[in-house]
């Protein structure tokens, strides 16, 4: 099992920072991960999500992490394909694989706000063939020729695109997945699944079973060809502290916050009925009663979250590891706690819970 950190640059308001310290603070965690033995900083994309989410240019912010990073790979997923065009994305992408030595990690997705398809000028009903064509085009612009391609949406002719990435084929590819299709999907294009952290775990771990048996089905029992990436992760909200109460003091605050915002950011959603966004309406329902009753307790419960001292962290995370949870991305502090308790909760886990799994 591989320990990724996960940031959605949040800014709650009992924090206290400006954006400028969150910014600085976060950078300042992922170069401590650096090391202390993390595989991975994944970081998000999000638009007009105030305190929420300021994760408004992810490859500036991992491009700056390239640079106070060694060995920690840099997750830049998910990247909402519908809002981009995709000859920059693979430009980017490029970019960024150059400049931090070939440690990208990919992920693409639809995105899920009306409010920022409207923005950005996109329907919504559009958004699986965008992404469709989107993700073959970057499939392309691997090759190292000239891109072509005639589609729905997009139409050009021997392009060459530079700079190319370092890593061959690709940098790994991931995809959000959400909806039981979704991990059906990402089976068949022989992508990696990366779970948000609102779903509770129940319906997760049968996602993980039904993307497990699609890929045998699709692709066999052997190992995985060059470029294909058959791996699951995970997000999870965790504060590890030695005193599982202490854990659970620190943390009620920040966790209850970040849920309740994170639960509201898929309301409107919820409200209409969006073509494309089916599964999301009947995944209503139980999101808006954990919305309502959001608490710590009920968190833990569903497991979408961790809070304890190292050997609660421990028990959780070989639950997952049985699963087939192959990297779970850590939201240390669910991102809204004060950053010199982050980092100790980090020192700790990398202390206390890592050895437990050091044979992996």
């Amino acid at each position: 099992m591989h320990f990724d950190l996960f940031h959605e640059l949040s800014l709650a308001p009992c924090d206290g920072r400006d954006e400028a310290r969150m910014y600085a603070d976060a950078l300042d965690e992922i170069a401590l991960a650096d090391t202390l033995g993390f595989t991975t900083a994944w970081l998000v994309e999000h638009h007009f999500m105030p305190e929420y989410s300021h994760a408004t240019a992810p490859e500036m912010f991992l491009a700056a992490a390239s640079q106070r990073t060694q060995r920690l790979r840099l997750g830049h997923a998910v990247v909402p394909l519908p809002y981009h065009h995709p000859l920059r994305v693979a430009e980017r992408l490029a970019t960024l694989d150059v400049l931090s030595g070939g440690r990208v990690e990919f992920g693409f997705g639809r995105g899920f706000s009306p409010t920022e398809y409207a923005a950005f000028g996109v329907a919504m009903a559009d958004s699986r063939a965008l992404t469709e064509e989107a993700f073959e085009i970057l499939r392309l612009s691997f090759t190292g020729e000239p891109v072509r391609f005639h589609g729905k949406h997009f139409h050009f002719d021997d392009l060459p695109l530079l700079p190319r990435c370092v890593q061959r084929p690709h940098p790994p590819l991931w995809t959000a997945a959400v909806s039981p299709d979704s991990f059906e999907l990402a089976a068949r294009l022989g992508v990696g699944v990366l779970v948000g952290p609102f779903k509770p775990w129940f319906m997760v771990h049968e996602d993980i079973r039904r993307y497990r048996a699609h890929w045998r089905s699709m692709h066999g029992d052997g190992p995985p060809l060059p470029g294909q990436n058959p791996r699951v992760a995970m997000t999870l909200g965790i504060h590890c502290h030695a005193d599982r109460r202490q854990a659970r003091r620190e943390a009620k605050q920040a966790f209850e916050w970040f849920y309740r915002r994170l639960l509201g950011q898929t309301r409107p959603i919820l409200e209409q009925l969006y073509a494309g966004y089916e599964y999301y309406r009947r995944f209503g329902a139980l999101s808006g009663l954990v919305d309502k009753a959001v608490n710590l307790t009920l968190l833990n419960r569903l497991g979408m979250a961790v809070v304890g001292d190292p050997d609660d962290c421990i028990e959780r995370l070989c639950e997952l590891e049985a699963a087939g949870v192959d990297h779970v991305l850590l939201a240390f502090g669910a991102g809204a706690m004060p950053t010199a308790a982050v980092r100790e909760a980090m020192q700790l886990f990398a202390d206390r819970v890592m050895p437990a799994f050091a044979e992996d």
